[in-house]
């Protein structure tokens, strides 16, 4: 199949990370194309690419330019992968006849309005998603049918042989990944860490937050607000996060929303336990005290003391690290993710409109 991905983002997130993935999984079989907007995503990709505007849903260079590509390269399945570009994707689809397949990373209930119904209906064939959650919530919707959302699961391989951990700055550190916005909830994850610090007198534990966002300067003052200053490292945006994860001893996601997060998996490859709150869909594959510990968001006592049980506890924090690293191994194959992606497209494809 000839298929092209298109990304719009400004800077690189697990979305992005995710399309790489999906990339080198099947450009072995297929032909894939990248359609992007900045040269930080497009950098990364050695498959053939193509520099786009994507300036706004309603850009008629980005549509013409799209469409020009589509029919030129004889494209399949467009797979659209931010909102801009589902319009976009989904008008190009429509002049040319090719399968516009959204991908949607994160759960999000769509209001009845005319302009979801348009995006997630009338302009896409199909809708990939990565946990049953989202489906589900999908599935609210009453413009939403099931056989065209598939919950295909994502990718992940790691080759660890080249790496080297980064510098650990303290015995015990806990790192957490993602951008710095509100949804993420690293506002929470300070305030559970200063009350764990506070409640046992630690000061041999470090927490690494690693990530560009709005909230920075904002997460920064809290740190220093809650006298835990000296222990938070606000490292910013970093091309490569997998030394430092390698490093770390627990990896910590406090989002409020989620899908099935590709940090969590990052992270459970490299070898960390985990803390999560239960965004999303991470527990259609984490269980509680087997593979992670579960925490409710804005329980700062709960974090703090799931945090201090893995502080204490280093034969329950291997424990948990070996089962993620096994769990993700087993359900996250390339091959796996191939197949179901391919057989969806070719689902869509065939399906008499």
């Amino acid at each position: 199949m000839n298929i092209l991905f298109t990304c719009s983002a400004r800077k690189w997130g697990g979305n992005e990370a995710w399309v790489l993935n999906a990339a080198k999984v099947l450009e072995k079989k297929h032909k894939v194309i990248l359609a992007y907007r900045k040269a930080e995503i497009g950098d990364r990709f050695s498959i053939e690419k193509h520099q786009l505007p994507f300036r706004h849903e309603g850009d008629f260079q980005t549509l013409a330019s799209l469409v020009a590509l589509i029919r030129k390269k004889q494209i399949d399945v467009v797979v659209p992968t931010k909102r801009k570009d589902y319009f976009l994707a989904g008008l190009a689809c429509k002049l040319t006849g090719a399968k516009n397949i959204l991908i949607l990373g994160i759960v999000r209930d769509l209001n009845n309005t005319l302009i979801n119904n348009i995006v997630y209906n009338r302009l896409a064939d199909g809708i990939m998603v990565n946990a049953q959650m989202i489906k589900d919530v999908l599935l609210r919707s009453p413009f939403m049918h099931s056989d065209k959302v598939a919950v295909v699961p994502n990718s992940i391989d790691i080759d660890t042989t080249a790496l080297k951990p980064a510098k650990k700055p303290f015995p015990f550190l806990i790192t957490a990944l993602g951008e710095l916005s509100e949804r993420k909830g690293f506002d929470f994850l300070i305030r559970g860490f200063a009350h764990f610090v506070k409640q046992h007198n630690i000061t041999d534990a470090g927490l690494t937050i690693i990530g560009a966002g709005g909230q920075q300067e904002n997460l920064a003052s809290l740190a220093d607000a809650r006298g835990v200053g000296n222990l938070v490292t606000l490292m910013g945006f970093q091309k490569d996060p997998y030394p430092y994860l390698l490093s770390s001893d627990v990896f910590a996601l406090t989002s409020k929303n989620e899908g099935l997060p590709y940090a969590t998996l990052e992270a459970a490859l490299l070898n960390n336990a985990i803390i999560t709150t239960k965004a999303g869909g991470v527990e259609e594959l984490l269980k509680n005290r087997k593979h992670c510990l579960y925490v409710d968001y804005g329980n700062e006592q709960q974090l703090a003391d799931a945090i201090n049980e893995l502080y204490t506890n280093s034969s329950l924090r291997h424990k948990l690290a070996a089962n993620a690293r096994t769990v993700t191994e087993e359900q996250f194959s390339l091959e796996r993710m191939e197949q179901e992606m391919i057989g969806f497209f070719r689902y869509i494809k065939n399906k008499r409109p």
